[in-house]
């Protein structure tokens, strides 16, 4: 009996063996797969018109991570977040990547792809749920909602809502704002990932089917109801980009510059309106970080400007108030009294504007040398009296928060802007993305956008997303348009945050059930 049982244990061994290495395969496969699936989401990221990659990208995500383990999905979700996030930040390494080498940039993005990690272990444990795709993308939220908070205030950037500038899912921005769209792009992915797994089993197609259609019928079906109508009337808006050097970190010291630029801008404006080439605008916006200005807030050549056009200019600028505090804001300077009412940045950039950890922030940061103390963040939604026009406004980082520009058209904008200075970031697609989140903006809160660029992308977005009027990088010019001012407040502007809520709910409340619960075959 010795021989025969050697035997069999042999062929016991090879049999593990063999399965040792398919099991190690097919992780490897994974693997490659939920890369190949991050790196298609940035693929099809703005500037891109390919909305449609997203939720086909996500379902191979989803169908990677269903069964899997808790410690599984968080493998996988790394390595998703990180082949989408690397290349989305890449922007981060053209700015600070001379001085500073990769680190900076690895460091941002390895700390956002940890949310997605995040994010995946919690889908994986809902997988097996009944409405599966539901909950995954609750989770998704969930994990969105998580990293657009914390560490230091969060950071939004890449949220899957930002790919859908255009496209099918865009008008549901008007319903639920970012969380819905973000939603609906996941569901539709996790309805994808399950009609592949059912292929051969059509007769439980229906709701797979279904989680398919109705977040893309839904969006076709409110295309008609996105108002673009001028309700409260229009306004003729000019936009000033008075252009900037291309030094990137060079720019830290360069305040002198880019003033200069802008007024000479602001200037030609100024002259080309009293030569008759463009008609008078009722106000102009000029971009972030054109002036400085202590406590009293004088600007001589601002306020020459503005008496030239007779009418208001919108301008961004740092300032120091009497009490010593540092600010990031935009002023309403009047052409006869001069600095007026002020939005206060509410969003400081961390490691930039405020400076966690200043010991450390010196290794990878130049703003800790650039600013000794950390600017203060406004706590007010920025609505501006500008004429007849009610001005929302956020600078530049505001716009990938969902509360700035919310609380501006629930307090009354007729119209928004976002003046914002991305002149450290080259020839990379950094403006483009920020685009992007206005054009999304516009939808949520059914507003003309208005942003004003030091060295571009300036552009005029109407409420339905579309961009009218787009200056190219790194130019010198100046925009002049007409734009609606609409006063109807959306569905996702009277909500608020309450649909980001109820679905981090949902996502968290699927986790919890999945822990005590008997996970079952998933029937959706």
């Amino acid at each position: 009996m010795v021989v025969p049982t050697a035997r069999l244990q042999r062929a016991e061994r090879q049999g593990r063996s063999k399965a040792r290495g398919r099991s190690f395969g097919a992780v490897w496969l994974r693997m490659l797969a939920v890369v190949a699936a991050g790196f298609a989401l940035y693929a099809g990221s703005p500037p891109r018109d390919l909305w449609w990659i997203a939720p086909i990208a996500f379902a191979v995500f989803v169908a990677v991570l269903r069964g899997r383990k808790a410690r599984a999905g968080f493998g996988y979700g790394l390595l998703f977040g990180s082949a989408y996030l690397l290349p989305l930040l890449g922007w981060l390494q053209d700015f600070l990547g001379a001085d500073f080498g990769p680190w900076p940039w690895l460091g941002v993005a390895a700390v956002q792809a940890l949310f997605v990690a995040l994010g995946g272990a919690g889908m994986a444990r809902v997988s097996r749920l009944q409405g599966a795709p539901v909950w995954m993308a609750a989770v998704f939220v969930a994990a969105e909602a998580l990293r657009s908070a914390v560490p230091f205030g969060g950071f939004p950037w890449g949220r899957l809502a930002f790919t859908q500038d255009t496209g099918l899912f865009l008008p549901l921005a008007a319903l639920g704002g970012t969380a819905l769209v973000s939603f609906s792009v996941a569901v539709v992915g996790g309805g994808l990932a399950e009609l592949a797994r059912r292929a051969r089993t059509p007769r439980r197609w229906a709701a797979p089917i279904a989680a398919v259609l109705v977040p893309l019928v839904a969006g076709l079906a409110m295309l008609p109801f996105i108002g673009t109508d001028p309700n409260a009337g229009t306004a003729r808006v000019a936009i000033v980009q008075g252009n900037a050097p291309n030094l990137g970190l060079g720019l830290l010291y360069e305040d002198n510059v880019l003033h200069a630029n802008h007024i000479a801008a602001a200037q030609q404006l100024a002259d080309d309106v009293k030569a008759g080439r463009v008609p008078q605008p009722d106000f102009v916006v000029l971009p972030e970080q054109v002036g400085s200005w202590g406590p009293s807030r004088t600007d001589p050549d601002l306020s020459g400007i503005a008496a030239q056009l007779g009418v208001p200019l919108v301008v961004g600028g740092l300032g120091e108030d009497a009490d010593g505090q540092l600010h990031n804001q935009i002023i309403r300077w009047d052409p006869a009294s001069g600095a007026g009412d002020r939005y206060i940045k509410q969003h400081l950039v961390p490691f930039a504007e405020t400076i966690p950890m200043r010991p450390v922030a010196r290794l990878v940061s130049p703003f800790v040398d650039r600013f000794r103390q950390d600017m203060v963040p406004g706590d007010e939604p920025g609505v501006l009296d500008v004429g007849a026009v009610q001005l929302g406004v956020g600078i530049c980082y505001d716009v990938a928060y969902d509360d700035v520009f919310t609380g501006a058209a629930q307090q009354g904008a007729t119209l928004l802007a976002v003046p914002t200075n991305n002149a450290w970031y080259g020839h990379s697609e950094m403006s483009y993305q920020q685009l992007a989140m206005s054009r999304l903006r516009a939808v949520e809160h059914g507003r003309a956008v208005l942003v004003a660029a030091t060295s571009g992308v300036s552009a005029v977005v109407q409420p339905d997303g579309t961009v009218t009027q787009q200056t190219e990088l790194f130019t010198a010019q100046n925009l002049v348009a007409d734009v609606p001012l609409r006063s109807t407040q959306t569905l996702a502007t009277e909500l608020g945050s309450a649909p980001m809520w109820t679905l981090v709910v949902l996502g968290v409340g699927a986790v919890v059930l999945s822990w005590w619960r008997p996970r079952r075959e998933a029937d959706v």
